[in-house]
């Protein structure tokens, strides 16, 4: 895997310069910004990575990037910097994903322990994420019929009950079922369940079937 970046995303160019020097000694990848409009408009790095952010900028503040950032999916984790211990910022950010919220001066040890903690936390989402795509583009070469048939199995239904509510036969569904299985690499229904979870695909809504008395 790639050597892990660090961004550094604050206004005062004296932390910038203080943060790099800090964190060149380590040999990591150090790319530093004024604006959370510069960071957005730059090419990413691959590799895992993380934030380091100022609370208060005149252009977007921290916060306002980690909402961006947040809708549009992206999991690089944040640590939050600050002159200012808001308490009620701290717990806002915090509830939404950071990593950790450090006051200004930052502790060098503090600092070192949370972007730790944030390239291991990014290692794992990117391992999450290379595993779903891998998963997805599985899931993308079963025809409609046999990604109907999947949303069926891991309901934990029979081949009769499939069959039943897909107004197919038997047979028909058994076919699906190795193709399936056949075609995504797996070998039983809960290795399927697994796959579907990880990817948020969700069991198929069983017909209501309605009977009469008398």
């Amino acid at each position: 895997m790639d050597e892990p970046t660090i961004y550094i995303i604050d206004d005062d160019p004296s932390v910038r310069r203080g943060l790099s020097r800090l964190l060149q000694t380590t040999g990591m990848n150090i790319e530093s910004f004024a604006s959370a409009s510069d960071f957005l408009n730059f090419e990413k790095i691959d590799g895992p990575s993380c934030i380091v952010l100022d609370i208060k900028m005149p252009d977007m503040t921290g916060p306002e990037l980690q909402e961006e950032l947040i809708n549009t999916e992206s999991c690089m984790p944040i640590i939050f910097l600050s002159a200012y211990g808001d308490v009620r910022t701290t717990a806002c950010v915090m509830k939404k994903g950071a990593v950790d919220f450090l006051t200004k001066p930052v502790d060098r040890n503090d600092l070192m322990n949370a972007i730790h903690l944030s390239l291991e936390k990014d290692r794992e989402n990117l391992i999450q994420k290379a595993e779903s795509t891998l998963i997805r583009e599985k899931i993308k070469t079963l025809t409609p019929r046999e990604h109907e048939v999947m949303t069926y199995m891991i309901t934990g239904m029979l081949n009769k009950q499939i069959a039943g509510e897909m107004t197919i036969s038997e047979e028909t569904v058994k076919i699906h079922r190795h193709r399936v299985k056949q075609k995504l690499g797996i070998v039983s229904v809960a290795e399927l369940v697994h796959l579907c979870y990880k990817v948020g695909i969700v069991p198929a809504q069983q017909k209501i079937k309605y009977s009469s008395e008398g």
